[in-house]
């Protein structure tokens, strides 16, 4: 099966990632390649949770938060998992609503400033 098992440099190949990411992922427990002497091979389970992973990080969860939701899949009980990441996404979703709101209200105030600078200089150029 070693078509079903990536290498490190492969690995970051197909996720667009560092090496130095993968291996911090590692230390922090989000990833476990097997390991052969000093290289270390990554299967499908890898990629899944490196998926979501990268999901998690899209989504503007925490890494230590995307660490407890890949927890909760090693776990039977089912209806824990879910209603911790529905709290999660409550949450995020708060936060990124409200970002959104400022960011709107920051392009307003920037295009505004860009409109009265160029005004003033056309009548500086007068």
């Amino acid at each position: 099966m070693p078509g079903d098992r990536l290498t490190l440099k492969e690995m970051c190949s197909k996720f667009n990632v560092t090496t130095r990411t993968l291996r911090y992922y590692e230390y922090i427990e989000l990833l476990f390649p097997e390991k052969e002497g000093r290289t270390r091979y990554y299967g499908s389970t890898e990629f899944a949770r490196m998926e979501l992973i990268l999901r998690g990080k899209r989504w503007g969860f925490s890494l230590e938060e995307i660490r407890q939701w890949l927890e909760m899949y090693d776990k039977e009980d089912q209806s824990t998992q879910l209603e911790t990441l529905l709290e999660m996404a409550q949450r995020q979703l708060g936060a990124l609503e409200s970002q959104y709101t400022e960011l709107g209200e920051t392009l307003i105030d920037l295009r505004e400033m860009r409109d009265r600078t160029l005004d003033r200089i056309k009548n500086v150029k007068k």
